[in-house]
């Protein structure tokens, strides 16, 4: 019967957008490097990530600088850089970032720092792994799950419209109503059966979290102060972010006020860690979104509108004080087809 034809182009029309958005959902849940969780063991920077975004990671990084006697902060949030022997990639990222003038407001740092390659490989390598969710796969993924309803509403508009093809002719009939039925009703089925993850922390990520969530104070097991105090102190920064561990763990209450001051606008942060399932945080750790690039790591990590962020900053979100990174910081990219720059903040 070719009046039933008419149904051809919508029916199409969806089986390609839910082909398209399962494919979608399977790239954004493939692990590229699968190892086993790596428990208590987990790197500093890497728990600093997973817990709280890039911010988290600029966050750590600068106050084990500070232990060090490396950098210094003022109450105004000036950062000024007394010694420039970096540990790591991403204190190398900060020396950079300070740049040949030896100092820099703590705002458009964290920005810049956010952004840079080595924060955003941090993510990269989490992703890689599987405890966290490449933010423009999962992007691309929620896109794809949404032109499933753009292909029911073509759907809807062809069965609206077959009326009008009735013929006036006796014994004449038009296109079958059941057909736009059979179609909406896969269409929906569809829609629930290949949902996209929600989230950038994995299952796996919030396992690993478990995994060092034993009611004993975290640690890092590995790398530049190990044991003893300032130990302590990093793995509570990284777990928890500054509003938890307050001035007094800190030791230093001008410190303290300039970082969460300079973190208090970045909103992403508390999504990440509802994410990760580490509760909120006001200490500013996982870059806001908007700005002038695209961004993998630095949006929020339950966006339901898969943004992906660009390492943003105050206010509006494209500035300085959110611990996003819009500012001065590199181009973001890296080599998950994710990065703003990096692995994780600038969405991550």
């Amino acid at each position: 019967m070719w009046h039933n034809a008419f149904y051809l182009a919508p029916g199409v029309l969806l089986a390609a957008t839910v082909l398209y958005a399962w494919q979608a959902k399977q790239a954004a849940q493939r692990v590229s490097d699968p190892k086993g969780l790596p428990g208590r063991g987990i790197a500093l920077l890497e728990a600093a990530f997973l817990s709280g975004g890039p911010g988290r990671v600029f966050d750590t990084a600068l106050v084990r600088m500070h232990r060090r006697g490396h950098v210094v902060v003022s109450r105004s949030r000036l950062v000024t850089l007394t010694a420039s022997e970096p540990v790591d990639e991403v204190d190398g990222a900060i020396v950079d970032a300070i740049g040949p003038s030896r100092s820099r407001d703590l705002d458009s740092l964290r920005v810049a720092v956010m952004r840079a390659p080595a924060v955003q490989a941090v993510g990269d390598a989490l992703a890689a792994r599987g405890l966290l969710r490449n933010p423009e796969r999962l992007r691309r993924a929620r896109t794809a799950n949404r032109s499933i309803w753009l292909a029911l509403a073509v759907t809807l508009a062809f069965a609206a419209a077959a009326p009008l093809l009735v013929s006036d002719e006796p014994g004449s009939d038009g296109p079958s109503l059941w057909i736009p039925l059979l179609l909406l009703v896969l269409g929906l089925v569809s829609l629930l059966a290949i949902r996209p993850p929600k989230g950038r922390v994995t299952p796996a990520g919030r396992r690993q979290l478990g995994l060092m969530d034993t009611g004993k104070p975290w640690q890092p097991h590995h790398g530049a102060f190990v044991s003893g105090a300032d130990a302590v102190l990093f793995g509570a920064v990284a777990m928890g972010g500054l509003a938890l561990i307050g001035a007094d763990g800190l030791g230093d209450a001008e410190l303290h006020e300039a970082m969460l001051a300079a973190a208090a606008t970045d909103q992403s942060a508390r999504a990440f860690a509802a994410s990760a399932g580490t509760g909120p945080s006001s200490s500013g750790s996982s870059g806001s979104s908007c700005a002038t690039g695209p961004a993998a790591w630095c949006g929020s990590s339950s966006d339901s509108s898969g943004s992906s962020g660009s390492c943003g900053s105050s206010g509006s979100g494209c500035g300085s004080s959110s611990g996003s990174s819009c500012s001065s910081g590199s181009s973001c990219g890296s080599s998950s087809g994710s990065s703003c720059g990096g692995g994780g903040g600038c969405g991550s």
